[in-house]
């Protein structure tokens, strides 16, 4: 390992040594108002800087995510600056990432007619990274005007194959599958062509357990929530992605009940890690296990790259667990309701 890569991974590590602690979360959740968690983190945490201009008394939760998760930016581009092999490669992904949750929040806006909304919540620093145009985006009022925005970018092609219905909807969340097969797909690739050895065998396993627990979460929700037959199920599985056998995906969409859902996913290698995580709810589960295996590599992986994209999952779970304890706080939840929808 070069002396760069040894740098890479302690950077890592040491930014992971800053994130929130036990003692953290605990004088967190026994803020009573939002001002209160906002002076904490100005005072006592790592976001000092990132929240030294906002004022804790006029906490808007808009402007306050954009803040985080452009400080989580700047945190994970700055390890990429370091000569890793994939560290480009990376900082695509996450650019990637970004993108499709954009394209996927302005088509939720869209079907609500409501896009005028979409600035006002567009991430600043993406668009030195990008070639969505969001003043444009804003202005597009109907599905044509938005591909046409779109036309420059590899989104074009995917998204030119969908039509509002008579209603003038759109399928989101079939969209936002393909928009997701397709990072999906340049992260493996990335990863198969730039990589070889322990390295790769890391990386490969932990982005498909991860799109493993993505796939059974997607059934459990598609059966719950939304009462889909088993062939619209399947329809919506990125089969090509995970490690699960198909058939064993398939038994999951036919499953008459959650329970079974459950057993046939705990039957398989990666499934048993279910019985060791907390979780709140089915679709907890996923993130959770996630952050499991980030957290086992960012402390145990000898490779840089798997340290660098652990570091990146465990920065999204803090994020993910500061605005929820915010909005916790906010909406005056029990302490111990917060504590549930912590990941840790």
């Amino acid at each position: 390992m070069s002396a760069t890569s040894y740098a890479v991974s302690a950077k890592a590590r040491a930014k992971y040594g800053r994130f929130l602690t036990e003692r953290d979360y605990s004088s967190l959740l026994s803020c009573q108002s939002v001002p209160e968690v906002m002076v904490y983190l100005k005072s006592h945490t790592h976001y000092a800087s990132v929240l030294s201009e906002v004022n804790e008394r006029d906490v808007h939760r808009g402007r306050l995510e954009l803040l985080l998760r452009q400080y989580l930016f700047d945190e994970f581009d700055s390890l990429c600056r370091y000569d890793s092999s994939i560290s480009a490669g990376f900082s695509s992904y996450v650019v990637e990432k970004t993108e499709v949750e954009q394209i996927v929040r302005f088509l939720i806006l869209l079907n609500s007619n409501s896009t005028e909304k979409f600035i006002f919540q567009f991430p600043a620093f993406l668009s030195k990274h990008t070639e969505l145009d969001a003043n444009l985006l804003a202005n597009a009022r109907d599905y044509d005007e938005f591909l046409n925005v779109l036309r420059p970018t590899p989104y074009y092609e995917i998204l030119r194959d969908y039509k509002p219905d008579e209603k003038g909807r759109l399928p989101v969340s079939d969209i936002e599958n393909r928009l997701y097969a397709f990072t999906m797909k340049h992260m493996l690739e990335l990863i198969e062509k730039k990589t070889k050895g322990s390295e790769q065998r890391e990386l490969l396993t932990m982005f498909r357990t991860i799109s493993d627990y993505s796939i059974f979460s997607r059934i459990l929700r598609l059966k719950k929530y939304y009462n889909l037959s088993p062939e619209v199920i399947k329809s919506n599985m990125l089969y090509e992605f995970g490690s699960l056998n198909p058939k064993l995906i398939d038994l999951m969409c036919e499953a008459e009940s959650s329970a079974e859902v459950f057993q046939i996913m705990q039957s398989t290698g990666c499934g048993r890690m279910i019985g060791k995580i907390g979780y709140a709810y089915a679709g907890d589960i996923a993130p959770r296990v996630q952050f499991k295996i980030a957290r086992k590599n960012i402390h145990f992986s000898n490779n840089p790259s798997v340290v660098m994209i652990s570091f990146m999952f465990l920065s999204e779970t803090e994020l993910m667990n500061v605005i929820s304890l915010i909005e916790g706080v906010r909406y005056q939840l029990d302490p111990k309701a917060i504590r549930q929808l912590l990941i840790r």
